[in-house]
């Protein structure tokens, strides 16, 4: 188990593109986490992260000892103008680090930017059975909200996912016509 103080949290760099295309590409190939079945292409990913940036969204990537074992990042929940204080979290630990505090460090990260960013709500969709994640989450405050039953079929199974929410005291002052 690593220490807070060996884990390193840093903006993300186009340099380290490969890395988490290396992580996005494992985690289809062998878990639920997300619902693909195609592995993402280099340019796939470079196409996301310049859509991050263009909206102003976070990439955070967690190093350990000049390897990167994770990111996060969040995107909007809904693409209607009221939702716009609202934003749904993802955030994938490379298989060797997992179970390490890595995922704790990382949503963290990204609540503390969304406070910073005058944000309301995150919502995580996690897949039913990853256990670990909801754990992660409730521990930081989060609450179920939804299941929803059978909505993605991977592995030549039914999943659910479940919806967890966390409630920020933000922003300050909200507006609807911005």
């Amino acid at each position: 188990m690593y220490n807070a103080e060996q884990i390193i949290i840093r903006d993300c760099e186009e340099s380290d593109l490969p890395a988490i295309l290396e992580i996005y590409n494992e985690a289809i190939l062998n878990t639920t986490a997300l619902f693909e079945y195609k592995i993402f292409t280099a340019e796939r990913v470079g196409d996301w992260f310049k859509k991050k940036k263009e909206d102003n969204f976070p990439v955070f990537v967690a190093g350990v000892e000049d390897k990167m074992a994770g990111f996060g990042t969040y995107g909007h929940f809904r693409d209607r103008p009221a939702y716009k204080y609202t934003v749904e979290s993802t955030v994938y630990v490379h298989t060797n680090y997992r179970g390490q505090g890595i995922g704790k460090l990382m949503v963290s990260s990204l609540i503390d930017y969304a406070i910073q960013s005058d944000l309301h709500a995150i919502i995580a969709g996690i897949e039913a059975t990853n256990i670990s994640s909801i754990h992660l989450h409730r521990n930081l405050g989060f609450m179920q909200v939804a299941e929803f039953k059978q909505v993605g079929f991977k592995f030549n199974r039914w999943l659910d996912v479940i919806f967890l929410e966390l409630v920020l005291s933000t922003p300050r002052s909200p507006k609807e016509n911005e």
